[in-house]
């Protein structure tokens, strides 16, 4: 199979969709959020779904935005820019409501719009190589739009240390600040993720479901059609900025952003 987003469900009713970019460390474009959402499509219309794991092609599980992408739609309309980051934004937030337990399987670079699908999903599991940042702020942009997730996950006091000093932290970090739940040698990922899938294939599949929902009718996660359209705006205006033009530039050519 080939494309920007492979999945596949096993007998159990257990999906597996993997971000396959490895050429660009799994980094996020616009073909790659529509191939979540029909991914995403597809799975909720089968019935025999049961757990959704979400994991990275090759050394990599998720880069961040793809820089040419980036650029691409920051030259077009307002429009357009709003567009882009609202399709971004509710692949996100879909991935966050799923009706069933979602794990999330971390390996190598997990940064930016990474760090908001693992924020998203219910259950993460890093292998112990995992680096995140959350450095958006670090090109002039912001991370608006996963910051209710990473909020849920890792609480304001973290956010405001990590997306203001876009620092990268290690796996211990993320566990520590609970970004994910637990760090594994990177040979026993996958174990570990099947470890847990087992756990949850052993519960009520319904009363998982309004567990689930339970938790996030008390959470900032879910956010209400208002809340994202603000989020949405403010995101695709600050990546169409002049102080986004010098960071993305300053990123593309290896050399300090000048402010």
């Amino acid at each position: 199979m080939t494309g920007p987003v492979l999945w596949s469900l096993d007998a159990r009713g257990v999906a597996r969709v993997t971000l396959n970019r490895p050429e660009v460390n799994n980094a996020y474009d616009g073909a790659m959020i529509e191939a979540l959402h029909a991914a995403m499509n597809a799975l909720a219309g089968d019935a025999r779904l049961r757990v959704v794991v979400v994991a990275g092609s090759g050394r990599h599980f998720q880069a961040g935005a793809d820089l040419d992408w980036l650029s691409a739609v920051r030259a077009g309309s307002p429009e357009e820019n709003e567009h882009a980051s609202r399709r971004t934004a509710e692949a996100v937030d879909r991935l966050n409501r799923l009706a069933v337990p979602s794990v999330a399987l971390v390996q190598g670079f997990c940064v930016g719009g990474g760090t908001g699908l693992v924020a998203a999903c219910d259950i993460a599991i890093a292998a112990e190589d995992a680096k995140f940042a959350i450095s958006e702020a670090r090109w002039g942009l912001t991370a608006a739009i996963i910051v209710p997730q990473l909020a849920d996950a890792i609480g304001a006091r973290q956010i405001r240390r990590y997306a203001l000093t876009c620092e990268r932290f290690g796996a211990e970090e993320a566990r520590r600040i609970g970004l994910v739940h637990e760090v594994v040698p990177a040979a026993e990922l996958e174990a570990a993720g099947e470890r847990i899938v087992g756990a949850l294939l052993a519960n009520g599949p319904k009363a998982m479901a309004e567990t689930k929902a339970l938790a996030l009718e008390h959470a900032l996660g879910k956010i209400d059609g208002g809340v994202m359209a603000g989020l949405v705006v403010s995101h695709a205006r600050k990546r169409q900025s002049e102080e986004a033009a010098e960071g993305l530039a300053s990123f593309a050519e290896k050399r300090p952003a000048r402010w």
